[in-house]
């Protein structure tokens, strides 16, 4: 008499939804091979015994195999995500260099000491003897950028960093409303030294209008005393500052124009190569610590727009101008 082996269904999943490959290939070939009833011969039992015992084990290790590679596909995925998000790893030396690095802060008390030893010299009724007949009695003027000059925007682009998340508007205006930014070191000791001289302080920065109240009382928090919409002045339609500086010199001497961008010193920096930027600051070389100040600022810039040649790129296109600009032994 024959005897009759019948092969089950295989449950392909699990309790929590999601699907056993173990159990999804093992099926597919118990599917192919034995999912059907067939009839064997007494005398080919201990054959069949022997090829059933060797089928499950080269069933069980395909099975093992095949579940390692989706388990170890499986968990790779969120890995894949932060990658295929904003390529701004490259920006992590520069947060960390001005969040950590006492050279950085060192670099800041730096700029601004220099800065009150020109404002002090500027002060000096000799000097002011020196001037233009139209100029001698107008109020001197301190003109300043915002971000990296006066305020540290370091945690918004260590943010980015962290979350793979490039430059967002909603992001840049939320991180602006709360207000949090810390003052730059001696930017406030500065700032309030000149006015305590009678200097007026006017703050030009590209930051959009809407965000001029919330700029307010950030640079208030901080520390500083002369802030009020008639200083602060933002941007409204166009990113050159050169018309804001303008107006403000048709009214005030400027004595010195602080940044840690060179637009925010002089139209003549504006959309220019990185070869021609090098060129105009040599031309000026007398005029840097003296009418302007440049602070340091790794972290983003013109000078990174002019590696890119000011183009609208991909991150890898980014990537390889970065690398191929780089200067080699």
């Amino acid at each position: 008499m024959g005897i009759i082996i019948v092969i089950p269904a295989i449950a392909l999943v699990v309790g929590d939804g999601r699907i056993d490959f173990r159990r999804l290939i093992l099926g597919l070939l118990l599917r192919r091979l034995g999912h059907k009833s067939f009839i064997i011969d007494p005398y080919q039992r201990s054959r069949v015994m022997r090829y059933k015992r060797h089928f499950y084990t080269a069933a069980l290790v395909l099975c093992s195999a095949a579940g390692t590679y989706f388990a170890t596909h499986s968990t790779a995925q969120p890995t894949m995500g932060r990658q295929a998000g904003a390529d701004n790893d490259y920006q992590l030396g520069a947060t960390l260099y001005m969040q950590k690095a006492a050279e950085y802060r060192a670099l800041t008390y730096q700029a601004y000491n220099l800065a009150r030893w020109q404002l002090d010299a500027d002060l000096d009724k000799k000097n002011v003897k020196k001037l233009p007949k139209d100029q001698r009695k107008m109020q001197r003027a301190v003109v300043v950028d915002i971000d990296e000059t006066v305020l540290d925007n370091s945690p918004s682009q260590a943010h980015g960093i962290k979350d793979h998340v490039g430059f967002d508007l909603k992001q840049w205006y939320a991180w602006g409303e709360m207000r949090k930014a810390k003052a730059i070191p001696g930017s406030v000791d500065f700032l309030n030294y000149a006015v305590s001289k009678g200097v007026k302080v006017f703050f030009i920065s590209n930051r959009d209008d809407v965000q001029k109240q919330a700029t307010i009382d950030n640079l208030k928090n901080v520390g500083f005393q002369d802030v009020s919409v008639d200083n602060v002045i933002l941007r409204t339609t166009e990113s050159s500052k050169e018309t804001r500086r303008q107006m403000i010199a048709s009214k005030y001497r400027i004595v010195l124009l602080m940044g840690d961008n060179l637009d925010d010193l002089s139209n003549v920096f504006e959309r220019k190569s990185v070869s021609d930027r090098f060129s105009e600051v040599d031309k000026v070389k007398n005029d840097w610590g003296k009418r302007w100040i440049v602070l340091p600022n790794a972290m983003y810039g013109t000078w990174e727009n002019a590696i890119y040649e000011y183009g609208r790129l991909t991150d890898a296109q980014k990537a390889e101008k970065r690398l191929n600009s780089l200067e080699l032994p």
